[in-house]
């Protein structure tokens, strides 16, 4: 958000380790990722970042001159990991007896509790070092391998205290400070000179600081104060109370949901002058950034544990929609913003700016999701504080949006500086004809003319519910001719599925993709149609066994390691699984809803982003993708999304009903889900292994879903 004085305030993130080979630890505007025993090599993408630059590259703990030997590295939450090894072995000894622990915990800075124990029958004297350096490069050259100092850097070591910064001509700047008590600082890092006692041990507290433009932040946690009392533990000690209590007879379902709890705990961001204020980041380690499509997408697929995400991401979004033209950033008046970035050089984001528009789809969903809250019972003065955004949004699709007049919402970046492509599949060769050929923008996609008519349902639904039977009765008008007009000119009749889009001929772009399955989850596939994109989903040369490929295998640009042609998404494969439901094709939305959790057990849990699209029935499990972000906003609230949809859980609040037809896949067994927050409803669920259930805390408004009715 912004302050009075209209500078953009620092958010605050919380994440959890991400599969990178090491650990990664994420809290506030901060991350850290470092090899599996704790140190961090500048080689390999390591470091402590604070908003999106990297303040330590370095970070190398020794003993006597020797590196530790690495045993085990843990992660106890998102923001803390634990580090054990052992130094060399001491002269007489057989075995090493000095055994080293670490405890890290990132948030606006860092903290290292460092714990020497020794377990040999003599004090030993040790020379303990920690070796550091930074670069403060820009996030984006360090995932890309090519770290560039912003400046020259300027390093003192004074006393117990290492400090580095660097200036620009303008006083713009970095800093970052280092210390701990009874240290010695070099301009090396830190060395301490301590004996342990025999038996005995020996502890530090090392502190790691920043600040951004001479003004210091204040770290999350301080050293000598107690961790359990500090903000992040608070917080996610809530977000576990307030969370629906999940029991599940599947060991893969039920490990798949707890891990989605955490998860999307820690890629939670609070704005610090309105802590009140909750949306989520798009993945950890190099997306801890608001998105507006995934930070949309995702809040809606939550809404069975939280209505806060949703309503704090439209609230934010809102905050930040666009009032005028501007090329370069690709902000227009109405539109919603599709990325948020902070780093040294601002320059290396898209369109040089700490916010980028760039994105066809974020501004339908921003309506999409306020009707999705209104169907869970959001009290009546939030949609009246973000009618006037959703309005605004809505004037965008038929105005900027419509680039052409033909009633569809296109995208054509305004300069080189921005994406090519502006769904989701926004790669540069993403969008591809069934013969291979990269598509032309303009570009009408699919999905995003879903999103619209979800929008429209939307605002009528709202209008309804705000008791403006004349809006309602426009827009419901304005949806159905849309919902006409969008079937006759995507739809492929002799294919029998819908194209992929429009390119600048008006061409309909032939492939067989994953994209049509947004089409069931708002509803605008006619119902004779929807059954045959079910058939196509589930036929092998999209359904892979462990999900439904981005691109069919029979596509000319398929390839099953690719990000966008023929990978497996798990939130794509979710919306499907809703829209498999809402139109009443229960077994295609069973088989794979049961296929994605089958998959997570081999992710321990957790899904990643993506992984590649190879078939089942060729290989002993699924084949990760090289650099899936893992947490990942929306792949982290596939599981909660899948078992909503499975439970045909299908509030709407306006009408005065919630709708429940439980049809779990039968290796699922038995589950219970408890406290489920609609309106001010406390709901249980319980399905007994047989298929039988109940639903009590709401005796009055449950009763059996009716697929068609919903509206996302």
């Amino acid at each position: 958000m912004r302050d009075a004085q209209g500078s953009d305030q620092e958010w605050g993130f919380a994440a959890e380790p991400a599969a990178t080979g090491g650990l990664t630890l994420v809290e506030g505007a901060t991350f850290a990722v470092c090899g599996p025993g704790g140190d961090m090599d500048p080689r390999a993408a390591h470091g402590l970042f604070v908003r999106d630059a990297r303040i330590v590259s370095r970070w190398h703990l020794q003993v006597d001159g020797t590196p530790i030997d690495v045993l085990r590295g843990f992660t106890a939450e998102p923001f803390a990991g634990v580090f054990v090894g052992r130094a060399r072995t001491r002269e007489g000894r057989i075995e090493p007896t000095v055994m080293v622990e670490r405890r890290r915990y990132v948030g606006t800075g860092m903290r290292e509790d460092i714990v020497v124990r020794n377990f040999g029958p003599e004090n030993a004297g040790l020379t303990i070092a920690l070796l550091v350096e930074t670069d403060f490069a820009d996030l984006f050259t360090v995932k890309v391998g090519n770290p560039t100092p912003p400046a020259p850097i300027a390093v003192d070591a004074t006393g117990s205290r290492w400090h580095a910064s660097f200036r620009r001509g303008d006083g713009s700047g970095r800093d970052v400070w280092i210390e701990a008590v009874d240290a010695i600082a070099t301009p090396a890092g830190l060395s301490f000179r301590v004996v342990v006692p025999a038996h005995g041990s020996w502890r530090s507290e090392v502190a790691v600081t920043t600040g951004i433009d001479g003004q210091g932040l204040v770290p999350r946690f301080p050293v000598g104060h107690p961790i359990d009392r500090t903000a992040p533990v608070r917080r996610i000690s809530a977000w576990r109370r307030q969370s629906p209590a999940m029991e599940a007879e599947s060991p893969a379902l039920m490990a798949a949901l707890l891990r989605s709890e955490t998860d999307l705990a820690a890629l939670r961001i609070f704005d610090p002058s309105h802590p009140e204020i909750t949306v989520v980041a798009a993945g950890a380690p190099w997306f801890m950034a608001l998105f507006g499509r995934d930070s949309l997408l995702t809040s809606a697929m939550m809404l069975p544990v939280t209505i806060d995400l949703a309503v704090g991401t439209l609230r934010t979004l809102a905050h930040y929609q666009g009032t005028r033209d501007d090329p370069l950033t690709e902000e227009q008046p109405g539109r919603i913003v599709h990325e948020m970035r902070f780093g040294t050089d601002i320059s290396l984001a898209l369109g040089g700016a700490n916010r980028y528009y760039g994105t066809a789809d974020a501004t339908p969903l921003f309506v999409v999701v306020l009707g999705e809250l209104a169907r869970w019972g959001v009290p009546r003065e939030v949609l009246e504080e973000l009618l006037p955004a959703a309005d605004r949004a809505l004037a965008w699709i038929e105005d900027s949006g419509d680039r052409d007049g033909d009633g569809f919402v296109e995208y054509l970046r305004a300069t080189d500086r921005g994406l090519r492509n502006q769904g989701w599949k926004d790669s540069v060769d993403g969008v591809t004809f069934a013969d291979g050929t990269l598509a032309e923008p303009p570009v009408a996609l699919v999905e995003v003319q879903a999103y619209v008519y979800g929008a429209y349902r939307a605002r009528a639904l709202v209008a309804r519910l705000l008791e403006t039977p004349g809006d309602a009765a426009r827009w419901e008008q304005r949806a159905a001719a849309f919902k006409k007009r969008f079937n006759e000119a995507f739809w492929l009749e002799e294919r029998s599925y819908y194209a992929v889009g429009l390119d600048a001929d008006k061409r309909p772009i032939d492939a067989l993709a994953s994209n049509m399955g947004h089409c069931l989850w708002t509803g605008v596939a006619d119902d004779a149609k929807a059954a045959r994109v079910a058939h196509q989903l589930l036929a092998p040369p999209l359904f892979s066994g462990y999900g439904i490929r981005t691109l069919a295998t029979t596509m000319a640009a398929y390839n099953p390691a690719s990000y966008h042609n023929g990978s497996i998404w798990p939130h794509d494969n979710a919306l499907a699984v809703a829209g498999l439901v809402r139109y009443g094709h229960v077994l295609e939305a069973q088989q794979v809803a049961a296929a994605l959790i089958d998959a997570s057990a081999f992710f321990a849990g957790r899904l990643p982003e993506l992984f590649c699209g190879f078939d089942r029935a060729d290989l002993p499990g699924p084949v990760p993708y090289p650099t899936s972000c893992s947490p990942q906003a929306w792949a982290s609230a596939a599981p909660v999304a899948l078992v909503a949809a499975m439970l045909g859980l299908d509030p709407d609040l306006p009408d005065g009903r919630i709708g429940i037809a439980p049809n779990l896949p039968s290796q699922w067994g038995a589950l219970r889900v408890a406290n489920i927050h609609v309106g001010e409803q406390h709901l249980t669920v319980t399905v007994e292994s047989d298929g039988a259930w109940k639903a009590t805390g709401a005796d009055d408004l449950v009763g059996d879903a009716h697929h068609g009715s919903h509206q996302v």
